[in-house]
């Protein structure tokens, strides 16, 4: 590795791909935690003779030799499955002697005195008994997609109805697609949706066909922690404005997905060139086909999509093949499901890989005049879209920000009982006082139909006030 790239690696801050360890004199149990980390997530970088803080205080000159013995002793023998071959090198930075260790990703889960560790930022997990992450870690080691799960259904267990849907789409697409001229079985089976089970020797769909074309008690049956959650969030920050629990197959999904968006979202007129074009409609069509085709369908992490003020996002489970934001210059695609993805492409509601990153920064530019943000993390993929204030603007009569010093009451609030509030609640008054002031019994209906409704007309006058006597 050349200087100037473990100098820009030491100057920078512990991660999920870099450590550092004090061990001036001896080596640390949790140096060894560290490898078993790094090997079953991503690889990385460990220094030994450099505090958490970045600090370089240097590896004892006497005790180099014994400390590359004892390590590469250790990570050889029956206290690390499987056997690790690691170099430790020495490195001077800042006229000190630094040891420098580059941990590879294992191509088998490594397991470190019996147990399994994994990274998350800058720390090392024992997810020994945490069996969800056990088989993430498994499940990244194996050639396999999970995706490619045969299942015990047959086509009995799809709905044609989804299967004639994606031939229409196709034909939109090409005029001549194959499909066209395709069974729904040959369809399945062009597309590896009907697979051998190698252990059974049986056929069955896959999880790829079953959540594509799916009844929705099949796709419970096989996948029960499959959702997608789509939220509005602008004026109840605490909670929602709109929601909608979308548990179906991928192509209905897709549908209401693009539903949630277009009902929230402003779609403001834009230009491409001399053609007039929805942007909004661009947008959420790549993050969408993102957001369904390429999660990780084996994490109980439900995906989701949120609209808040200044900013749209997606989540969604992710099997990492890097770490960080995405650089659309640099970035290199990688195909997380394949079957799904050429499903959504030859329906065409997908296009190559790769190009939809291009174009959610092209349209993005064009809705709100920013760029999106891509950030692959350990277990979550995250895409945020930044918004004008007009994309989330509602529309009808609002109450002003600023009133007047004696502001009037909405027509909705009985004018004399708020009066009667304010003027008594000069001090701080119980919720009980102020009912019986007002020579009110019920203290329930009062606080619904007047104090709720002044607070809400008052805004920003009473705001000091009412919480202080208890009225909400």
């Amino acid at each position: 590795m050349e200087m100037n790239e473990i100098l820009a690696l030491v100057q920078g801050s512990e991660n999920i791909s870099v450590e550092f360890k004090k061990s001036t004199k001896d080596i640390t149990k949790d140096v060894y935690e560290t490898v078993g980390s790094f090997s079953n997530r991503e690889g990385g970088h460990i220094f030994l003779g450099i505090k958490d803080d970045g600090t370089v205080l240097g590896v004892d000159p006497n005790e180099i030799g014994r400390i590359q013995s004892e390590f590469v002793t250790t990570i050889n023998s029956s206290k690390c499955y499987p056997p690790l071959f690691l170099q430790i090198e020495t490195t001077v930075i800042e006229g000190k002697q630094v040891l420098h260790i580059y941990v590879p990703v294992c191509a088998q889960v490594c397991r470190i005195n019996g147990r399994i560790y994994d990274r998350n930022e800058d720390s090392d997990i024992d997810i020994t008994n945490n069996s969800d992450a056990v088989y993430q870690a498994y499940a990244r080691k194996q050639g396999m997609y999970f995706v490619n799960k045969v299942t015990c259904f047959s086509m009995d267990a799809l709905r044609p109805d989804l299967i004639k849907r994606a031939r229409k789409l196709s034909r939109m697409r090409r005029n001549d697609h194959p499909w066209l001229t395709m069974s729904d079985e040959e369809i399945l089976r062009s597309e590896g949706l009907i697979l051998t089970d190698p252990d059974r020797q049986k056929e069955g769909v896959t999880l790829a066909g079953i959540l594509l074309f799916g009844t929705d008690q099949t796709i419970m049956a096989v996948l029960p922690q499959h959702k997608t959650d789509a939220i509005f969030r602008v004026e109840n920050l605490d909670r929602y404005d709109d929601r909608d629990v979308i548990i179906t197959n991928l192509f209905d999904s897709y549908d209401r997905l693009m539903a949630f968006g277009a009902k929230h979202l402003s779609d403001p007129f834009v230009l491409e060139g001399i053609q007039s074009i929805s942007a909004r409609d661009k947008i959420l069509r790549e993050i969408f086909s993102n957001l369904l085709a390429h999660q990780d369908f084996s994490s109980g992490y439900v995906a989701k999509f949120v609209i808040e003020r200044g900013c749209m996002s997606t989540e969604n489970a992710n099997q990492a093949h890097g770490i960080g934001t995405l650089n659309l210059q640099t970035f290199a695609p990688f195909a997380k499901n394949p079957p799904i993805s050429r499903v959504f492409r030859d329906a065409g509601l997908a296009d190559e890989l790769g190009s939809g990153m291009r174009n959610t920064y092209k349209y993005t530019r064009l809705y709100s005049g920013h760029e999106p943000q891509f950030i692959e993390g350990a277990n979550v993929f995250r895409t945020i879209i930044p918004l004008a204030a007009v994309s989330t603007g509602r529309v009808g009569p609002q109450v002003a920000a600023n009133h007047q010093a004696n502001p009037q009451v909405s027509l909705q609030v009985n004018p004399q009982v708020s009066e009667k509030v304010l003027s008594y609640c000069v001090l701080p008054r119980s919720k009980a006082e102020i009912t019986a002031h007002c020579s009110y019994k019920d203290r329930r209906s009062f606080t619904i139909h007047y104090l709720k409704m002044t607070y809400s007309a008052l805004g920003s006058v009473t705001v000091n006030l009412l919480p202080s006597s208890g009225l909400l």
